[in-house]
């Protein structure tokens, strides 16, 4: 990335300049993000074509002032850290899902972060509700955040008959598994197949329903599903109501999440129930 085009990225999130790579400027960097980049797959029921790419990528979060989901905002972001100075290396992970079962491989990808201070993070723009700030990535206690109690722990042995220990970590939330995150660095390109499948399968939960989600200023979060507007504060406290015409599904993405569309969305998968 170009100093210019820096410049925009920080503009985009309300960020400074660092002054140097730290752990505190991480911080700072990731809730930014998190409360200006929507969480959204809009781009899978507009037709538009997702490219992983770091120039299509940054020009879609900076230049278009769109979201996406986890391959394009932590793509723009590992983008974004790199050209800061941050040493950033790219893992992938699977979704844990319903009684126990494992996303796809290339399910999701996070960052690994290291900073000039000698910390060494997982950070995460893309997983929607998560992390407000990177979690500590050798860290096996307890980790407190605003939106709960994480933790990085050790997955033992885990589909071997010899049971010895791998090096897949799980990532929790108040005690139930997230991700199973893998250690092998890995590119951009190696998600290919993943973004492919979450953006066409049937079976993807990104082709059957519409999201557009971001943290709000007081540590909440503004959801937009299809024509429901949810709208969550810090204390857990919901109001649910459902939008009308399609002017109004549009002045919210406009207002809300500031995205300009032209039509409203509709779900590419509507008889597949979720």
């Amino acid at each position: 990335m170009e100093s210019a085009e820096v410049d925009a990225y920080l503009r985009r999130i309300g960020a400074e300049w660092p002054s140097s790579a730290t752990g505190a400027a991480l911080r700072e960097l990731q809730v930014r993000h998190l409360r200006a980049v929507p969480f959204e797959n809009l781009s899978v029921h507009l037709g538009e074509e997702i490219v992983l790419a770091e120039e299509r990528l940054v020009e879609k979060v900076v230049g278009a002032r769109r979201g996406g989901f986890c391959y394009e905002l932590n793509g723009a972001f590992g983008a974004l850290l790199t050209a800061l100075g941050f040493e950033v290396t790219v893992l992938a992970a699977r979704v844990h899902g319903e009684a126990g079962r494992l996303g796809i491989p290339y399910d999701h990808m996070a960052l690994r972060v290291r900073t000039t201070d000698g910390g060494d993070w997982l950070a995460d723009v893309g997983f929607g509700a998560h992390s407000h700030f990177p979690l500590a990535f050798g860290e096996r206690g307890e980790q407190a955040d605003p939106a709960g109690t994480f933790a990085v722990v050790e997955v033992q042995g885990v589909g071997r008959a010899d049971a010895y220990p791998v090096d897949d970590l799980d990532v929790l939330r108040d005690g139930t598994p997230q991700y199973r995150l893998e250690t092998r660095p890995r590119v951009l390109e190696d998600f290919v197949a993943g973004a492919w499948w979450h953006r066409t399968s049937p079976d993807s939960h990104f082709t059957r329903s519409l999201v557009c989600s971001r943290l709000t200023e007081d540590g909440g979060r503004i959801t937009l599903s299809g024509r429901t507007l949810t709208t969550t504060g810090a204390d857990g406290a919901r109001d649910v109501r459902e939008l009308g015409a399609d002017d109004e599904v549009l002045s919210v993405y406009r207002e809300r999440f500031g995205i300009r569309l032209d039509r409203v969305p509709t779900v590419r998968n509507p008889d597949v129930s979720g």
